[in-house]
């Protein structure tokens, strides 16, 4: 067990741990102050805590770019997931505690990731990282969905894994009874995909459009993806991309159903 230096005391961050359910978690902050680490077009390092399948996986991608990379596992085992030359650095701890999160390069990361398979842990460590390392670019995986909502509206970016692999699953199977592609945090606003229905090849496609309700933002064609014009013209196979109210759903349906594809 490291052993910490008595001139520099603990003390418990952020200060509504107990709304998390870790009241008693052994978490330390750091007393230096942080300069913003630039993290666009640029080689980062970035912190990962979790070496399981995802996070051992997230390293060797990160590395694959370019990144510099530090895994913390609490089980030193874990470290066999690596790929062969693996680079970064290995830390065997935890997640919220200084000294390990030092010794991975905290004050240097420009991002940082948690993606062990505790929600509790995985958010704290995430808030950690950002209140009190002031990390910029964080992530936290959550298997809850309705915790990952709740953390998203509280500002901290989570992955829902069970949320996300029951919704793959379900486009694979019954691809025409899937609502949406992505939707916001707020569960207002959505991302559908849509075939062109037959009735709008060789129309304007920006006549499916309905302002303030649904959008044409992309259209897939020929496996390329762009930004329409207002005067493209539908072809047979296009993949059409709408932003769409939730409430606006089966308003756009019945738009594309109707002859003509508009009114």
């Amino acid at each position: 067990m490291v052993q910490r230096d008595p001139a520099q005391p603990a003390r418990y961050l952020p200060a509504d741990l107990g709304s998390i359910g870790l009241s008693g978690a052994s978490v330390l902050a750091s007393d230096r102050p942080r300069e913003a680490v630039p993290t666009e077009g640029v080689n980062v390092h970035v912190v990962v805590v979790g070496c399981g399948r995802v996070g051992s996986e997230l390293a060797l991608t990160l590395e694959q770019q370019g990144h510099s990379v530090a895994v913390i596992d609490k089980d030193a085992r874990s470290f066999r997931r690596l790929h062969d030359g693996y680079a970064g650095r290995k830390v065997v701890g935890f997640g919220f505690d200084r000294d390990h999160l030092g010794e991975a390069g905290i004050d240097e990361a420009g991002a940082f990731a948690a993606v062990t398979n505790g929600d509790n842990s995985n958010i704290l460590c995430a808030r950690i990282a950002r209140e009190t390392f002031g990390v910029e670019r964080v992530v936290a995986r959550i298997y809850d969905p309705r915790r990952a909502l709740i953390y998203q509206r509280l500002g901290i970016p989570t992955v829902a894994t069970v949320a996300w692999t029951t919704d793959q699953v379900l486009r694979r199977m019954l691809p025409a009874e899937t609502p949406h592609e992505w939707i916001d945090p707020s569960g207002k606003v959505c991302l559908v995909e849509r075939t062109i229905p037959a009735a709008a090849v060789g129309r304007r496609l920006s006549d499916l459009e309905q302002p303030g309700r649904f959008w044409l933002t992309a259209v897939g064609r020929f496996g390329e993806g762009t930004i329409p014009s207002e005067d493209v013209v539908g072809q047979d196979g296009d993949l059409l991309y709408f932003m769409c109210a939730i409430d606006a759903l089966t308003g756009l349906q019945e738009r594309l159903d109707q002859p003509g594809g508009h009114h």
